[in-house]
């Protein structure tokens, strides 16, 4: 599945508190995040819509991202 990014707001120093006393406990802040996400994805929504979503297969990929592909294989070989 393709991921995208989250953005919210945070008082600098509140962040800068929370990386400091989080690192302090050799927490990852990302992957605290990632899972409390994942822990509101599976509260609210419900379980027949995450095995529908869970269940699509992944898009082909698009012209576009063939053509750089095949692109940086003919140069990893000593093409172009």
């Amino acid at each position: 599945m393709k991921n995208t990014t989250v953005t919210i707001n945070i008082e600098q120093d509140k962040l800068r508190a929370l990386r400091f006393y989080a690192g302090k406990k050799d927490a990852d802040l990302n992957g605290e995040l990632e899972d409390f996400l994942r822990k509101l994805y599976e509260k609210y929504v419900p379980a027949q819509t995450r095995e529908y979503i869970e269940s699509q297969p992944e898009p082909a990929p698009t012209a576009r991202a063939r053509a750089a592909r095949s692109t940086r294989q003919t140069e990893d070989q000593g093409g172009v």
